[in-house]
């Protein structure tokens, strides 16, 4: 089995770090570079920073924050928020950017996957799947596609989007319930096991953890490949080493540092 990711996920506005419950009422939660430095010295596996507002307010990515980022932090991180073009890539990668993240404009030109992982590689390209369970137009419930941080359904399926996106060359799925996010009740274990279960890349689990036995349910009922999680780290409810070390002790491969 290979090792599992543990993921702090700094959602950015302004340069602080936010985090909100269902994607909204967001409070201020520190600098986003000094927790990133925090995160990494406690043993960390990666980091995602999202521009959480980028995209609704039709502005390019935080070049400078990325900067600041790459000279302060020794493990990878991604970034996504805003991003719409192989110059926008480009900018992020050369600023020190180990990977980019694209949602929205994944769904509106899905052509930009396959550019994307041609130009850079599939290892760079993560396409993120914010999703909510919610009744279509032909009065059927289903998990739903979002876009604009979470503010717009689409047409899309979550499930058959996700084996698209693979097909079309993303290396790695960020899939967020929207259902649960924030709540702290646990991580959406049957909708990441199907698409997990149905993936032949890596899929990052996100949205609901509130406790170290959610990180072990997504990691096993789940079969979720990395755990991401955002107030639970940014408040000090779980640290990442004792995290690690109870998964560790459950048997789970576990890149330990101290």
């Amino acid at each position: 089995m290979l090792t599992k990711r543990i993921i702090p996920c700094l959602d950015v506005k302004d340069g602080r770090t936010v985090k909100g419950i269902n994607f909204v009422n967001l409070r201020d939660a520190g600098d986003a570079v000094e927790l990133g430095a925090l995160y990494a010295e406690q043993g960390a596996d990666e980091l995602v920073y999202l521009d959480i507002t980028a995209t609704v307010e039709g502005r390019s990515t935080f070049i400078e924050l990325v900067k600041k980022v790459a000279q302060t932090i020794n493990i990878p991180f991604t970034v996504g928020g805003g991003i719409s073009s192989v110059e926008d890539v480009s900018a992020l990668l050369h600023a020190g950017a180990d990977k980019v993240s694209i949602n929205s404009s994944a769904v509106r030109n899905p052509d930009l996957i396959n550019e994307l992982s041609l130009e850079f590689g599939s290892q760079c390209i993560v396409v993120a799947i914010d999703t909510r369970y919610i009744e279509t137009d032909g009065g059927v419930w289903d998990h739903i596609v979002h876009t604009h941080g979470g503010r717009k359904p689409t047409a899309l399926r979550s499930v058959p989007w996700a084996k698209e996106v693979e097909e079309r060359g993303a290396g790695e799925i960020l899939l967020t319930s929207m259902d649960t996010d924030g709540t702290k009740n646990g991580f959406a274990l049957e909708l990441t096991a199907t698409i997990s279960g149905n993936a032949g890349i890596p899929v990052i689990a996100s949205g609901g953890a509130g406790s170290m036995a959610h990180f072990y349910d997504v990691f096993t009922e789940g079969k979720a490949d990395a755990g991401l999680a955002a107030s639970i780290f940014h408040f000090r409810e779980i640290d990442i080493p004792d995290l690690k070390q109870y998964l560790a002790d459950k048997n789970l491969p576990m890149r330990m540092t101290r």
